[in-house]
């Protein structure tokens, strides 16, 4: 498709991700090296994840060449309803599309687009050429308009940015976190620093007003992604994550969190109202503490997805969320296994807004 440059503020803006979604994408999981030694309950997650969506919007897979008739057979074995489940056969690297994927927006007179950001694997892998596609496929796909993302100060030079490190409100408001962009261990762009972003989200996302927290939960290899922390649950309204154990170090990063949230206001000036979401007791494998975060849950129509960790908490944050989306059936998915991929739920998931 053509790309567009809009060339005037206020032209696209990110629709919530409660607001009506045309389809759910995933990529069917299949680089092992991301579980190691785990990889044989993951394809039964997808399954179930896919069961869940397939019910309440269409689901959009990408798939490994050659094994469309393989997955097709795993979701047939979980009574997923492939009726509503769109096989795509396209190579990629790894599944959290979150990050490689890109966001649908609303286009100013009608009309979506597709924004794509430049994808480097959170400077971690060199094998992502292959996602680093992704985003164009999807708009391709669509025959929607893919806008690649530049910084507006440097007119070419691509920005890079992955989704999990950013939530909106739909209504022009942005959260993100320092340590994830501002930091000096983030490798993405060095040459934008607050205001720069500032009219990056402002340009492709109609984020009128950014929030920035602080830094982003223990064990997580992003820097500092904002799904794992704080979303909103719509318009003023913000869910965020709390542990009250102060031995544990999530505890006093995640109150600088909350008390910079309770100290925010909105694009519409708006105090926001700030809920508390239970961290799950330390998960742990190999000696290695993973992200295992309620805050990772994905919203779909009629359906708030929530990874549970066989904790005490799991009843809780599920009851939680099930007040803050009371038109949406509350389902917890089993993620111990799936955190050992160092992410879990949202990470997995690309909404393609309606708009």
């Amino acid at each position: 498709m053509t790309q567009v440059q809009p060339m005037l503020e206020d032209t696209l803006l990110w629709p919530a991700e409660w607001e009506q979604h045309k389809a759910t994408w995933l990529a069917w999981p299949h680089q092992k090296a991301d579980w190691p030694g785990k990889f044989a309950p993951i394809p039964w997650v997808w399954g179930e994840i896919a069961r869940w969506i397939s019910r309440v919007e269409t689901v959009r897979l990408l798939v490994p060449t050659g094994q469309t008739e393989a997955v097709r057979a795993a979701l047939n074995a979980v009574q997923a309803d492939l009726k509503q489940i769109e096989l795509l056969e396209l190579p990629t690297d790894r599944v959290w599309l979150r990050d490689s994927g890109g966001q649908t927006v609303k286009v100013a007179g009608g009309g979506r687009a597709l924004v794509r950001w430049k994808f480097n694997a959170w400077a971690k892998y060199r094998n992502h050429k292959k996602d680093a596609e992704v985003a164009g496929f999807m708009a391709s796909h669509l025959g929607i308009e893919e806008v690649r993302a530049v910084d507006p100060a440097r007119g070419t030079k691509p920005v890079v940015l992955e989704g999990g490190s950013i939530d909106c409100d739909g209504e022009g408001t942005l959260l993100t976190t320092e340590e994830c962009l501002l930091s000096e261990v983030q490798q993405r762009n060095k040459h934008l620093d607050r205001a720069g972003y500032e009219a990056v989200f402002r340009r492709y996302l109609g984020a009128r007003h950014t929030i920035w927290l602080d830094k982003g939960i223990v064990g997580d290899d992003t820097h500092g992604h904002v799904d794992d922390l704080a979303r909103f649950v719509g318009p003023g309204r913000v869910v965020c994550a709390r542990e009250p154990n102060q031995a544990d170090p999530n505890h006093a990063l995640l109150e600088e969190n909350i008390r910079r949230l309770r100290d925010a206001r909105d694009a519409r000036g708006r105090k926001l109202e700030v809920i508390d979401l239970p961290m799950p007791q330390p998960v742990v494998f190999e000696g290695q503490r993973l992200p295992a975060s309620y805050a990772n849950f994905y919203i779909a129509n009629d359906l708030v997805l929530v990874p549970t960790f066989n904790d005490p908490a799991d009843r809780q944050a599920l009851g939680i969320l099930a007040e803050q989306f009371p038109g949406r059936k509350a389902v917890g998915i089993h993620a111990v296994d799936l955190v050992w991929g160092l992410g879990t739920l949202h990470c997995l998931s690309q909404q393609e807004a309606a708009c």
